[in-house]
């Protein structure tokens, strides 16, 4: 048995490994390969490539360092396309230099106003200011109504109509508003400060109407004491508070828009 056993282990193979190297190897030898030949470049269709790219942009029908490109007959001939271009802004130049043209077509209105109410200047009872909106007009109400009261009184009549006259010949939109002190009123045709501003202001605007000032360019807004100049603590402020004001609007209406009702209800409530 001893010698039986000793013959096998003679004969036992202690160089298997090499099977498996060498099927690595193969296996490392065939990978090299793969390898070089995706990094191997077809020299001639590169340079057909290239020339395709080149002719494409230049719009030309071949290249003469380059191979003939290959035309397939009846392929379909595909028409330019059209390069949409934006539209043409306005030139803002031109529209500041409309808005500068009304802005001073305004003042001359507005001159032309203070100039008929020179008088009335020198009191210190009009003034004239320039707003981001247009000219404002302000003339104390001491010289326009009694107090408490929205009837014109006989001698601001005749300046009232020699403004209208001079807003008459223009086209800019006019905005009366009238203003109170914070004295309360309650009577039977002025309940409030409310009603007495809007009527005072709804006076003068009557007047512009009749003689001539067109009726779709007039609007009458009550403000009551809501906007003062000055405090209402002392009787010059309550005085310098009670005003009509006259506004020269430069900005024309612009045309509405019409939203969608259906994108403005929220989901929850369809």
């Amino acid at each position: 048995m001893a010698r039986r056993r000793r013959r096998e282990e003679e004969h036992e193979n202690h160089e298997r490994w090499l099977v498996s190297y060498a099927d690595f190897i193969t296996l490392l030898f065939a990978f090299f390969v793969v390898m070089y030949a995706i990094s191997s470049v077809n020299e001639g269709k590169y340079k057909v490539l290239s020339s395709s790219l080149v002719n494409a942009f230049k719009n030309t029908t071949g290249a003469p360092a380059g191979q003939p490109m290959a035309v397939l007959e009846g392929a379909p001939i595909l028409p330019p396309v059209p390069i949409a271009r934006p539209e043409r802004q306005p030139d803002t130049p031109k529209v500041d230099e409309k808005k500068a043209e009304q802005r001073a077509k305004m003042r001359n209105v507005a001159g032309d106003i203070m100039q008929a109410l020179q008088p009335l200047v020198a009191q210190g009872k009009v003034r004239l200011l320039e707003t981001s909106r247009g000219v404002t007009i302000e003339i104390n109400d001491s010289i326009l109504f009694p107090l408490g009261q929205a009837r014109l009184q006989g001698e601001s009549i005749s300046a009232l109509q020699a403004v209208a006259s001079v807003l008459a010949s223009s086209d800019f939109p006019i905005t009366i508003e009238g203003h109170t002190d914070n004295v309360p009123i309650a009577t039977a045709q002025f309940p409030s400060n409310w009603e007495l501003s809007a009527m005072r202001a709804t006076t003068v605007l009557r007047l512009f109407n009749e003689v001539g000032v067109g009726a779709e360019r007039l609007t009458a807004i009550g403000y009551g004491e809501t906007r003062p100049l000055e405090t209402n603590t002392t009787g010059e402020g309550r005085a310098r508070n009670r005003r009509v004001s006259i506004l020269i609007d430069s900005n024309r209406p612009e045309e509405p828009t019409e939203l969608p009702a259906q994108g403005l209800i929220p989901a929850a409530a369809q």
